[in-house]
């Protein structure tokens, strides 16, 4: 049984992840939901829940795309339906239709594609799929939220009088506006509505010439507004025929509320579906913006981050384009608690939260941010002893909160356990509280329980030198800058490069003499030796970084030498080719040329032609036979090529009878060359005019009224200028 404190949640900063996840909802029940997201209790269910994550994540990237899974909560008419005689409204039946609705579509679509979504089918087949709700629904109103004129043959009928009623209404009251209107009793505005009924607007002098109900007047009181007397007793049939109307639709909405109660249950649980659906697209979402995956979760006690980021720290340092390191951890049986030392701001704490809310992120059912090489167990519990916890309500001091929380560990702490100390043994006197410390962890180690500390003691780092289990760890540091480089070490205990870093930040020389003077000269000696341990790994590593960089740029000179080559050889073999078939062509040249030359010295046809043959047979001798099938494929390929030129021949003989035959039909056009002064008509005109004008090919010919420029082409003689 899994069990972890809601102090291990706020000490790993969960509530941030939990915010984040709630923010990428799409429903107001998810979201609510999101914040009560916490570790699985049983191991199986988490598997599920990890493995759905999963599934709808790899939705992301192939063909077939999970649907909407959106809805409305509706809690509020879940109550209707359990309380007898009560109806739904149709806003509220809508929000069920389409509840109903969307539960039906994804239940289809996961039992269509198991093979590709297998724990969500499996999840999804636990709901009943009906089409009956939905039905019911839509049979009585349509998607807009408005009763069907069919959800009841009553309800048919009280439309259809209403509309014969308001078209009475309409007519009486056009006949009384035109009436009025003509007798110049209304104003310009001649209507208006007052109170959803239409009135005519009267001037207030002849108010009483209308006959009518006065249900009002403009504020200067220059207007009265008259319902008609006629289109009155219409209204008064309307509003009670409205009134039927509304007791029709009660009446149907109750029905449709007693048909949908039996489905109470089965509603509930679409909801709980379509949110817990949510809940996963959420994580789901969010595991694609840390870029997080489901590493192999295994049965062995062992914890193997690769690559493993602190998701919070990445999507800020994301956001202020700064880079965040990534850290690789290993625990197992063999090394199953590190003690991680070093100065401060090196990344000690991180490196901790960093195991921490990963472990607590996984066993909550969320993928996490490492490579796909990793593999871990889930723990029974995770213990967070982390930051200063001074207890202002209880009156404790730190170091007694903290003694509190050692008392609690030792209560709880088994070799199902992971736990997670930072600054470990701090709060009190170093040697009383650093002997204190070295029992705990003695205590903590005999229980064979997993665990990552963090420490500047002497002690600890000692102890953790001897246990056989237990492994130091340092976070490396530039030997020259003292700047972090973020890098977990495994293997060799940190110096806490404390006169270093004071002189660094300017505390002056003197001082800092006189400091190590005051320490014994073994703890200097000791410290001193870690710290130029620590050195020449940090120069180790730099040249370990050199060589890899200098073989990765080795092999991809290696590589583009390879594609020059494979370039070079397909030109060199271009090349062949091009020249072998010049040469051809230069022999068949030169031995055409012997022929000619023989040719002309002897005269003698019949040696030319032999000649000229054999040459054309070793050629033809070279070439590729064609088969019989191919032959005939080409001659299919000629004869449909011919067909086609047929047609396009006769089609264009075709066009040009036809003009020939318009060309036939028209006037004869005069030879004679048309002057300034002629009379001329259109060839397929009537109107004749004068020439005024030839400039180029055009005349201004004058009509009389008016004048036209027209083609020489187009105009005939019809009398020449005297």
């Amino acid at each position: 049984m899994i069990s972890i404190t809601t102090k291990t949640l706020e000490d790993l900063e969960f509530n941030t992840i939990l915010e984040t996840v709630s923010g990428l909802c799409t429903t107001e029940m998810g979201k609510e939901k999101a914040f009560e997201i916490v570790p699985f209790k049983n191991k199986e269910e988490l598997k599920d829940a990890l493995k759905q994550t999963s599934e709808y994540q790899s939705s992301y990237s192939n063909n077939n795309a999970i649907p909407s899974h959106y809805f409305d909560a509706i809690t509020h008419e879940l109550k209707f339906l359990a309380i007898e005689d009560s109806y739904i409204e149709i806003s509220g039946l809508r929000k069920i239709a389409t509840l109903s609705e969307n539960t039906n579509i994804l239940l289809h679509f996961f039992k269509k594609f198991e093979d590709y979504y297998p724990t969500l089918a499996k999840k999804s087949a636990e709901i009943e799929i009906t089409k009956y709700i939905t039905q019911t629904i839509d049979d009585v109103s349509d998607k807009y939220g408005e009763i069907k004129d069919t959800a009841s043959p009553s309800l048919k009928e009280i439309r259809m009088q209403i509309n014969l009623v308001r078209g009475k209404i309409n007519q009486s009251f056009g006949m009384v506006l035109s009436q009025y209107s003509g007798a110049g009793y209304l104003d310009d505005i001649r209507e208006t509505v007052v109170e959803n009924r239409r009135v005519l607007a009267v001037l207030s002098m002849h108010r009483k010439k209308v006959k009518g109900s006065i249900l009002g007047s403009s504020k200067t009181g220059s207007i009265t507004y008259i319902e008609p007397e006629i289109t009155h007793r219409y209204t008064r049939e309307l509003q009670n025929l409205i009134y039927e109307e509304k007791q029709e639709i009660i009446k149907i909405l109750k029905q449709v509320t007693n048909l949908l109660r039996p489905y109470h249950p089965l509603l509930i649980s679409y909801q709980n579906y379509l949110s817990d659906i949510d809940i996963v697209a959420a994580k789901a979402r969010y595991a694609n913006r840390i870029h997080a995956i489901l590493p192999e979760i295994v049965e062995e006690k062992v914890i193997h981050f690769r690559e493993a980021y602190h998701p919070i720290l990445y999507l800020n340092n994301k956001e202020k384009k700064k880079v965040t390191y990534p850290q690789n951890i290993d625990l197992t049986e063999d090394e199953r608690i590190i003690v991680i030392s070093g100065p401060n701001a090196g990344g000690k704490s991180i490196t901790l939260k960093t195991v921490g809310l990963l472990q607590l992120m996984l066993q909550c059912g969320m993928l996490i941010p490492v490579h796909e090489r990793s593999k871990t167990t889930l723990f029974d519990r995770i213990l967070t002893d982390i930051g200063d916890n001074q207890s202002i309500e209880n009156h404790l001091s730190t170091y007694s909160y903290r003694l509190k929380n050692m008392n609690y560990f030792l209560k709880k702490c088994n070799a199902r356990s992971l736990f997670l100390i930072d600054e470990f043994g701090t709060g009190s006197d170093p040697e009383l509280g650093g002997a204190l410390a070295e029992v705990f962890l003695e205590e903590l180690y005999d229980r064979e329980a997993f665990g990552i500390i963090t420490t500047h003691y002497a002690k600890l780092k000692v102890l953790a030198n001897e246990l056989p289990n237990a492994v130091n760890a340092n976070m490396m540091f530039d030997e020259r800058s003292l700047e972090p480089m973020y890098k977990l070490v495994i293997g060799q205990a940190g110096s806490s490069f404390t006169f270093e870093v004071a002189q660094k930040n300017g505390i002056p020389f003197g001082l800092i003499n006189r400091a190590k003077k005051k320490v014994e000269t073994d703890k200097v000696r000791f410290d001193k030796t870690i710290a130029t341990l620590q050195k020449e790994r940090t120069k180790l590593e730099k040249t370990s970084q050199n060589l890899k960089e200098e073989e990765t740029r080795a092999r991809e000179e290696s590589n583009k030498m390879q594609h020059i080559n494979t370039k070079i050889q397909q030109k060199l073999e271009s090349y062949q080719e091009l020249f072998d078939s010049n040469q051809r062509l230069i022999y068949m040249g030169q031995k055409l040329d012997d022929i000619s030359d023989k040719y002309f010295n002897n005269k003698n046809k019949k040696e030319l032609i032999g000649e000229f043959l054999k040459m054309v047979e070793i050629e033809n001798s070279k070439r590729k036979k064609i088969t019989a099938k191919e032959k005939k494929t080409k001659e299919e390929q000629t004869k449909k090529v011919e067909e086609e030129v047929k047609v396009v021949v006769e089609k264009i003989r075709e066009e040009k009878k036809e003009k020939k035959k318009i060309e036939a039909q028209q006037p004869k056009k005069t030879n004679f060359a048309l002057k300034v002064g002629d009379r001329v008509r259109m060839i397929d005109g009537l109107a004749v005019g004068t020439i005024d004008v030839i400039e180029k090919n055009k005349a201004t010919v004058n009509y009389g009224f008016f004048t036209s420029k027209v083609d020489l082409e187009q105009l005939e003689m019809v009398e020449r200028k005297k």
